[in-house]
């Protein structure tokens, strides 16, 4: 399968990213994408409570989840909208981190809500409480699709090798990584993690990720790391992005899957062990 990654550097504006999003997906699909990937938040960068309140929508009123659907359906694509940030109408207030599959009819395949929360202090200037705003999910999820299974997840997920072992042992043949992630995290542990992931798991990784200064009508600015990557399932990084805006290409094959599993069966050595 043809896929592209897109790196954006969504602001916090939802609408005026739905059609720089819309803009690139067509762009990708004229030059040969069956599967198209955007990073986390792909509606909405924003670092305000208040403007997220003014700006977020429910999934059924969402305009970005709307759009995308009928871009898929009219182009007859495979879209992984990295997430949506949604109101979910909970008494606390909190938002949805969301992930969603798109199927070329333009029918939501599944969802997946973000189940780890980045609550870290990143640097003495810089920290995050992302359970302060989002709800964490409780689910984790795997989708078969005609070119492979996938397995979902959300950026700070990326730390938790649990979750992607046990998407690898439900049967996950792609792990996908959309994120946000933090430029000093990302300079430090980005490249590793995604690589240790493909590896444990003998597993694609495709990781489309936002980037750069995100403008903001209110509250300041955010940054983040950028560096898309698609990583082969022997640990190869075969795409990487910089930190500007741009596409990544990746030809995903399944016969990558089942050789890499076959020169390290791992993922048939797990035991059961007491301790400590």
């Amino acid at each position: 399968m043809r896929s592209a990654l897109l790196q954006l550097s969504s602001t916090d504006d939802p609408a005026e990213n739905l059609a720089i999003t819309a803009a690139r997906i067509e762009a990708a699909v004229a030059e040969g994408a069956g599967f198209v990937l955007t990073p986390e938040v792909t509606n909405c960068v924003s670092a305000s409570r208040s403007r997220q309140q003014a700006v977020l929508q429910q999934e059924k009123d969402d305009i970005t989840l709307a759009g995308l659907r009928d871009l898929a359906a009219r182009r007859g694509i495979w879209l992984s909208i990295g997430s949506l940030a949604l109101k979910t109408g909970a008494a606390d207030g909190r938002f949805a981190n969301r992930s969603f599959l798109i199927g070329p009819a333009g029918d939501i395949v599944e969802r997946y809500d973000k189940i780890h929360m980045f609550d870290v202090q990143v640097s003495e200037t810089e920290t995050y409480r992302e359970s302060a705003g989002f709800r964490p999910g409780t689910a984790a999820v795997v989708v078969e699709t005609p070119f492979a299974t996938l397995g979902l997840s959300i950026c700070y997920d990326l730390r938790f090798p649990q979750l992607y072992r046990a998407l690898a042992h439900a049967g996950a043949e792609v792990l996908l990584v959309p994120s946000a992630f933090s430029p000093v995290t990302g300079a430090a542990h980005w490249q590793p993690l995604l690589r240790a992931r493909a590896i444990e798991s003998g597993a694609w990784v495709l990781a489309a990720a936002q980037c750069g200064t995100h403008d903001a009508v209110r509250g300041k600015q955010r940054t983040t790391y950028g560096h898309s990557m698609a990583v082969a399932p022997w640990g190869e990084i075969l795409a990487e992005a910089g930190e500007a805006p741009e596409v990544l290409w990746v030809d995903l094959s399944r016969e990558a899957v089942d050789k890499a599993r076959e020169r390290v069966p791992s993922l048939t050595h797990d035991r059961d062990f007491t301790g400590p």
